[in-house]
């Protein structure tokens, strides 16, 4: 019991981002060396402690007293720039928390769905590779060619737990195996189109086996591609394009971002790979494109919305269903009982 404290002590602690100092300044009664103690398994704080920290790590208390504990295994990060040794045990930390309460729900419902890699031993040795995979991908899921509505609700049906968090800029996504589970983590804080993109670039990662000497950096471009071809299917594509082209005009590529949720500047990527475009052409619209400034801020609108739902619904049928209790729900939730009542209600409760 007290190595399962520590360990849930470490990991709560590492899951707020807050070193031992920052936590001890924060409690203001206690030493940064008291809180070593606790982490080492060597000494526990009282229940009125406890409950203080809970708070200001925020998580419920018994948080750390959970059985199970989940593992990550074969961990994919996309980062736009080196996360911190912080930032990167934060994102973690919250993966592993989340996946332990994904899990816990899942046996208490006997809802399990295993993932099962239809394209299992895919060999990618070039970019030649990546349409037949995407392709072949789609086919084995029933997708057909045409737009996909929600791409992480079509990964949660076929069993990928997407776990959904507000982390630093520098954070994309990320994909690994937990106990026996696939799991792709999503930034929130970029806009709906890119979710979508990083999405399908973690989800390449794991359905794929690249050559093992192609380089790291190359296989992020070959996992980028596969996004493109999988969002935008090469017949799809050339349907909406034409065969060749020598410009093509921002109203059109608007359009096609519109319609299938796909940023411009992977569409014209796209649209390079397949030969729409010539290198120089792709090139021209590059300096002209951060010219205009859109490279942070492209025209278009998406009105589409990705949003992982298999969770709340499995927790809110759970509950209504008086499997668990409203109070073991607002557990699995992280959140207060009133607020979980509320939510699942829509009524206030005075």
């Amino acid at each position: 019991m007290e190595s399962t404290f520590a360990d849930r002590f470490i990991s709560a602690r590492k899951m707020a981002g807050m070193s031992l100092q920052e936590l001890a300044d924060s409690l203001g009664d206690v030493s940064k060396q008291a809180l070593h103690q606790y982490e080492q398994g060597k000494a526990r704080p009282d229940s009125e402690r406890l409950i203080r920290i809970a708070q200001l790590l925020g998580v419920r208390v018994n948080y750390f007293f959970r059985p199970e504990r989940v593992t990550l295994q074969n961990v994919e990060f996309r980062k736009r720039v080196k996360l911190t040794k912080t930032e990167e045990e934060k994102v973690r930390e919250q993966s592993i928390d989340f996946l332990e309460r994904y899990h816990e729900l899942e046996s208490l419902l006997d809802a399990q769905i295993k993932f099962e890699n239809p394209i299992e031993g895919t060999v990618i040795n070039s970019f030649e590779d990546i349409d037949p995979a995407a392709e072949r991908l789609r086919d084995a899921w029933k997708l057909g060619r045409d737009s996909i509505g929600n791409v992480i609700e079509t990964l949660e049906d076929r069993g990928i737990k997407v776990f959904q968090v507000s982390a630093n800029e520098s954070f994309d996504g990320l994909s690994a195996m937990g106990n026996d589970s696939l799991i792709i983590v999503v930034n929130t804080i970029f806009d709906v189109v890119r979710q979508r993109f990083t999405t399908l670039h973690e989800l390449a990662h794991c359905v794929l086996r690249f050559n093992p000497d192609i380089p790291e950096k190359q296989v992020e471009k070959l996992c980028h591609a596969f996004a493109g071809a999988f969002l935008l299917p090469k017949e799809t594509f050339i349907e909406e394009m034409t065969v060749r082209r020598r410009y093509i005009s921002l109203a059109e590529l608007v359009q096609v971002k519109e319609q299938y949720g796909v940023s411009i500047q992977a569409i014209m990527a796209r649209a390079k790979a397949l030969g729409i475009i010539s290198d120089t052409g792709y090139q021209d619209f590059s300096i002209l494109f951060s010219k205009l400034g859109y490279r942070k801020n492209e025209p278009g609108r998406y009105l589409g919305q990705e949003k992982a739902l298999r969770f709340k619904q499995l927790l809110y049928r759970a509950a209504a269903e008086e499997i668990i209790s409203m109070s073991k729900a607002a557990a699995l939730n992280n959140q207060k009982l009133a607020e979980f009542r509320q939510e699942l209600t829509g009524l206030t409760h005075g």
